[in-house]
């Protein structure tokens, strides 16, 4: 009976051994297989964002171990961002500098490259970097590195010579997202766009840019004329979500800032801290803040209320 059970657990040894050798290697996404699967997203960015496809193509590359890390894997965040404070949506933990740390996770890629320009977009030590040319793919390089999104000091040489490696700085000229092959063997008639944009005249407020609502205007056609996610429309101009647009108002299309170039303002009638916000291009919280009221507090005719830290 022992000599059977000994024979017994060599045969099952021996056939895990086997098993375990004959299962093939993990895959693992080359650099150049990642460029061709995600470069029509990197084009897309840039055109509707403003940031270079090459350096978000790099920078994806990059953080995301060319979208073989467990955080690209599981969580479709390609660019390592972490939750930060206001961030609502769903998340994912993991070592990283600190035990059990939240990062962002994404239903798509896509959203994930969206959320990385918006991410650049809504701080204020990236502003100087879309005041550069979406062609100079060094300034940005070296700028990100500046303006600290990453600690290792030679991040801006390592995009450089990726982008210049792959060539990805051609993609920055682009104008248009290019025809895939997918699309030319099986091209799509689509319909033409009838007065894609009517609001002719974007504005400024405090530096950032507004139009004023229209009667036929919802935040969902906003949104989809100007290419923004819904969410960030809401977020934007600290609407509620199904929130009723009335002709007249200001719906802002980039975030608002952290203060506003005036010291105060005094309330006038009828006016909540939400329009004295609106009005004024200050976020709503801020100007909580500012004046040590608690969300939903509202202010009274006359109240002076601060638009700065004081």
């Amino acid at each position: 009976m022992k000599k059977l059970k000994t024979y017994f657990a060599f045969i099952i040894c021996n056939l895990s051994f086997i098993i375990s050798f004959a299962q093939p290697p993990e895959y693992k996404m080359s650099r150049d297989e990642y460029i061709d699967k995600f470069k029509d997203d990197a084009v897309k960015e840039m055109l509707t964002h403003g940031v270079p496809a090459s350096i978000t193509l790099s920078q994806a590359m990059l953080e995301s171990a060319n979208g073989n890390s467990d955080l690209a894997m599981y969580a479709n965040n390609h660019f390592g961002i972490k939750c930060h404070v206001g961030w609502d949506g769903m998340t994912f933990y993991k070592d990283d500098d600190e035990k059990n740390e939240c990062f962002r996770k994404y239903n798509t890629v896509l959203e994930s490259y969206t959320d990385h320009s918006d991410f650049l977009k809504t701080r204020d030590r990236y502003k100087g970097l879309f005041e550069l040319k979406v062609t100079d793919y060094k300034g940005w390089s070296h700028g990100l590195k500046s303006a600290g999104y990453a600690t290792d000091p030679g991040y801006g040489n390592k995009l450089i010579q990726i982008i210049e490696k792959y060539n990805l700085q051609e993609l920055d000229k682009l104008t248009t997202v290019p025809i895939s092959k997918e699309e030319e063997k099986n091209p799509v008639i689509k319909a033409p766009v009838v007065n894609p944009s009517k609001h002719k005249y974007i504005q400024k407020n405090n530096n950032r840019k507004y139009i004023i609502a229209q009667s036929s205007d919802t935040y969902e056609s906003i949104s989809v004329e100007f290419e923004t996610g819904l969410h960030l429309i809401y977020k934007y101009n600290d609407a509620e979500k199904n929130a009723v647009l009335k002709p007249g108002e200001f719906v802002y299309i980039e975030p608002k800032r952290k203060k506003g170039d005036i010291d105060y303002c005094i309330v006038k009638k009828g006016e909540t801290l939400r329009d004295v916000s609106q009005k004024y291009g200050v976020k709503l919280k801020r100007i909580y803040k500012f004046n040590k009221l608690k969300p939903g507090s509202e202010p009274k005719e006359g109240d002076k209320i601060y638009l700065r830290k004081q």
